[in-house]
Formats: structure tokens, sequence, C-alpha cells
């Protein structure tokens, strides 16, 4: 029998409140059995009242918000100031998705009326974006809330009209079901069917929710070996489904010769700030900096240490994770050629906590060293991997070492004022090598808007969709044109008169209110 889910503090180890009980066979069988009651029960509502209940969850989120919060520190150690962040960034990149299904633009609706073509006569046809169906989320570790039950694969795929049934993370089981419940509440009072939004518990219950008939896409967010293992599961199922899987990466950050000689201690201080961020557990964490081997350089890298070298030990999510950086970390240590450059302060929490000390590593290619094994490979938690390379970024030392890595989801690259023209072999590399390029900044802190793409090339990801932002919502639509339909079984965007959304009649694109 699999054991009941606790509610652990990473900072002293200890469990408080009572287990949570997986859920059964039975129990995930009726959440999808509801969640495919509800879908059918959510298509026949409109726009507006869907914008209506992603406000709603908001709102009664932010009623919540002082349990959620408290609940969440306890079950994280993130931080009251942290995840009061979080949720207000759960909350804003609801009602965003409002917007995005009241703007209508991402139906894609399209009309070409019945006429002559050189190809001859062509039958009147009307296209646009549908929902899915239900839609199964696995909750991650390091985003109790932004990335979790209320987070943004369950706002996007309400979005698009798809109910969800969400497996919560076993790092934070109470905080998952105190936010399923306030889902479950927004929707209530919204007049929303019930299985609309569900929680199911326990990874026996992961496994056959991504097995199940009734979902008919997955949204995930966590390890590459976890991603893989989901995978592996869809691709097993009679019907495979569409699985969106954020994985993992290594964020390499690159700065030139001229941006160290003009800012070495900002850029130093700067990217100790964003490797120390959340213990070092965000997707987006830079964890190979290349600088050059100058004087320049050197001060960037003093600056770096200095900061990393006072900073206080955090806490890390849970057991497993400690585990991984301590053993990843012992690996990084272990390649030739690698030093310690510094290290922050030890752990003296309460109690048996999954505290951890900072660390800044270094690898001088000049020397002959390279980039192989540990060095190459994402290491959750707060260290950074400096890689010194010849003072040109055009090096093909440089260049070749970037050629080795894995894709990610960000690449970052620091210049001097003017030179972005110089580099273009360079930045071509780094395009390349992920899905959002980051320049003079740091990749920490994903903005949730319309341009938004957090998402990159195998492994980083395994889809060509982001996970953060407006066209998130395309992950969980389908395509369904209608050919010489009568008007009445037409959506109420596909029919003629003026336009309710942004679509394209007879090749031209006609905005709201215009015929």
């Amino acid at each position: 029998m699999t054991p009941p889910i606790p509610s652990v503090d990473p900072a002293t180890a200890r469990t408080s409140g009572a287990p949570i009980p997986p859920s059964t066979a039975a129990d995930v069988d009726a959440a999808c059995a509801r969640a495919t009651t509800a879908f059918h029960e959510l298509a026949e509502r409109d726009r507006a009242w869907r914008a209506g209940l992603l406000r709603g969850m908001a709102d009664e989120l932010d009623t919540r918000r002082d349990d959620i919060v408290g609940t969440a520190d306890a079950e994280t150690a993130l931080g009251a100031a942290r995840l009061n962040g979080e949720l207000t960034r759960t909350c804003y990149q609801l009602r965003f998705f409002a917007d995005v299904v009241t703007d209508g633009g991402y139906l894609e609706a399209a009309i070409d009326h019945a006429g002559p073509t050189p190809m001859g006569p062509r039958p009147d046809l009307r296209r646009m974006l549908v929902p899915l169906g239900p839609v199964a989320v696995f909750g991650a570790s390091n985003f109790p809330l932004a990335f979790s039950v209320p987070g943004g694969d369950t706002a996007a795929a309400l979005a698009a009209g798809c109910p969800v049934v969400v497996k919560a993370h076993e790092s934070h089981p109470r905080t998952s079901r105190l936010c399923g419940q306030a889902l479950a509440a927004a929707a209530s009072a919204c007049g929303a069917p019930e299985g609309t939004v569900t929680v199911v518990y326990g990874r026996e219950a992961g496994a056959r929710l991504v097995r199940h008939p009734a979902v008919t896409a997955v949204g995930f967010t966590g390890s590459r070996n976890g991603g893989r293992a989901l995978l592996e599961l869809v691709n097993s199922r009679p019907d495979p489904i569409p699985f969106y899987g954020e994985l993992s990466g290594i964020n390499p950050l690159v700065v030139t010769a001229d941006a160290a000689r003009e800012r070495a201690e900002d850029i130093g201080t700067g990217l100790a700030s964003s490797v120390l961020l959340g213990a070092g557990q965000f997707c987006t964490k830079p964890g190979l900096a290349f600088v050059p081997a100058t004087a320049d350089g050197d001060r960037l890298v003093a600056a770096l240490a200095g900061a990393v070298g006072a900073a206080s030990a955090p806490v890390l999510l849970n057991e497993g994770i400690r585990d991984a950086y301590d053993e990843l970390g012992a690996a990084l240590t272990a390649e030739p050629g690698v030093t310690t450059v510094a290290t922050g302060e030890s752990y003296d929490g309460d109690g048996d906590g999954y505290g951890v000390r900072p660390r800044v590593l270094s690898v001088d290619l000049t020397s002959g060293a390279e980039l192989t094994g540990a060095l190459t490979r994402e290491c959750f938690g707060p260290v950074v991997v400096v890689v010194r390379y010849g003072g040109d970024a055009q090096d093909d030392q440089l260049i070749d070492a970037l050629a080795g890595l894995e894709p990610s989801l960000t690449a970052t690259v620091h210049l001097a004022e003017g030179e972005a023209a110089r580099h273009g072999e360079l930045l071509t590399r780094l395009q390349r090598l992920s899905g959002r390029l980051v320049f003079d900044g740091y990749p920490t802190g994903v903005a949730v808007s319309w341009a938004q793409h957090h998402g990159g090339p195998w492994p980083s990801t395994n889809a060509i969709h982001t996970s953060v932002g407006a066209t998130a919502i395309r992950r969980f639509l389908r395509p369904l044109a209608w050919q010489d339909a009568p008007e009445s079984v037409l959506p109420a965007e596909l029919r003629d008169g003026p336009a309710p959304v942004p679509r394209r009649v007879d090749g031209a694109l006609t905005l709201p209110g215009t015929d």
C-alpha cells in the first residue's frame, strides 16, 4: 500500500499536520470522468464567461493569501516575501489569460467564402482553434504556486476551455490542497461544472492519470528524468497525446572582454544574485558563466566570489534535491582542472534541514581544460561554474565550447556599448542554444506577457511551444474547419457580420467591430 504523503518543513526535515492520503485508482478514474463531463458543459460557455471564471479564481486565491503563503512557507522554506510575490504573479497570470480569452486573437479565426479561384470553385470554409479536452498538469517542486495547482499550465488550459486534473507535487501537498480548494470554490461560485479543476496525489496516481483515455494532453515542469518517464507512459498509450515538458538546462551566460572592462563588478554581483535567487532552484539559473581570462575578468570573478562567499546557506526544497546537489557538486569538483573559488556559509539551521553551501567553481579553457562530464549538466541549487576563455569573444575556443553544450531555456550575453554588431557568430550560436536570448541582464525571472517565450530546443523542452505567456494557450487547442456549414451550427466567432475577434476574411485581416 502506498504510504500517505507527509508535509515536510525543509528547514528542519520535520513533518507537521496530518499526511494526505494518496489518490487511489478509483479516485483518478472518477476525477477524469468528472473532467470529461465538465468538458462538454464548458464547451457551451462563451469566452466572456470563461474570462470571468479565471478572474474569479484569481480573486479567491487573493482572499486566501495568508493561509496559502503560510502553508507554502512551511513546506518550502522559500520565505513569505518570495511566496507573496509568487502568489501575486499567479493571480496576475490568471487575470492575464482572462484578457487573452477576451481578445480572442488566440483562436486564429479565418473565413474563406465560397467562390471561384484559379484552382476552380472553392467551398465556404471557416476555421479556428477549439479546446482539446481534459488536461493533466504536473505541479513543479520549485514553484508551489506559479507552476503548480493554480499555475501557468492550469491557467492556460482553463483559458482554452479545457478542464484540468492536477497531480500535486509531493514537496507541498497541503499547499496544493489549499489551492485546489480555492480554485474549486471559485469555479462553483461562477457556476462551473464539477470537475473543472481537480487535484490528485501520489506518483501512482500521476502515472494512471497520464495513461487515462480521457486525458488529451499533459503539461509537466520538472527534471529531465521525470519528464522522460512520463513521456514513455504517454507513448505507451493506444492513442499517444501531446506531452509538453519543461525539463532542464544549464543556461550559459557569456561576458565579452569589453563588457567586463566597462562594468566587471556590476556583472559579478548581478550574476551572484541570479545564481542565489530562490536558492538556485530556478530552471533559468545561469549554470555556466563564460568570463574572459583578463584582468577585468578577474575583477568580475572577485565580485561574484565576494557576494557568494558572504551568502548564508539556503535551504533546498526537499531531501532529493539536496542529495542531488551534493552528489553533482562532488562530481563537479572532481572534474579535471576545476577549482573552488568561493563557498558560502555552512548551514546552521534547526534540526536536519536541507541546507547547503553556495559555491563558485572555475575551469580555465586557456590552460587546456575542457567542458565535459558534470560540467555540462544542470546542477539544481546555488552553484555556478565560471569558464575562463581567451579575451576574444569571437575566439574559436569560446565558440567551440558553446557548440558542445546542450540547448537550454535561455542564453545570456553581456556586451559593451555598441559592440553587438561585431559578434554575429557568437549571437547566432547563442540563439541556436536557447529559446530566449537575454542581453545585458540575467535569465532568472520570466515575465508573463504577450511576447514571452519560455521553452527551447531539446532537452530544455520537448516542444516548440512556450509554457509562459499568451501563446501558452496554444498547447491545449486544435484546429477545426467547417465546410459549407449552416450559420446556426457555427461558433459566434465564425459567423458573418461584425467581427467579434481578430480574424482573416477572404485573406484580409479584420479587427473586432469591422465587417
